[in-house]
């Protein structure tokens, strides 16, 4: 069993409180559970106004079909989520 993992820090722009940071949040978590199919929360910086980390997760027998799921949730948040990447980190471990 392989679980590969992708971790998302990002900026979110022109954000005056916490109501509006956690609906755009929740926004990115819905479209990863259901269009890849992920596992995904918010896991550090919640209390932070303009910064949110996310953390998402799959179960696979393949690393390879894992990490390309990954690369593509990473995709849609890229291109589709009005916010400024700071870091992101993909990776795999088997059990």
């Amino acid at each position: 069993m392989i679980v590969s993992m992708l971790k998302v820090i990002f900026e979110i722009p022109d954000v005056d409180t916490i109501k509006e940071k956690r609906r755009i949040v929740q926004s990115v978590k819905m479209k990863l559970q259901k269009r890849f199919h992920v596992s995904s929360s918010e896991v550090e910086l919640q209390d932070s106004l303009s910064f949110s980390e996310i953390g998402a997760a799959v179960v696979s027998n393949s690393k390879q079909f894992g990490e390309t799921v990954m690369h593509k949730a990473f995709a849609m948040i890229e291109n589709e989520i009005p916010v400024r990447i700071h870091d992101m980190a993909i990776h795999s471990e088997e059990f």
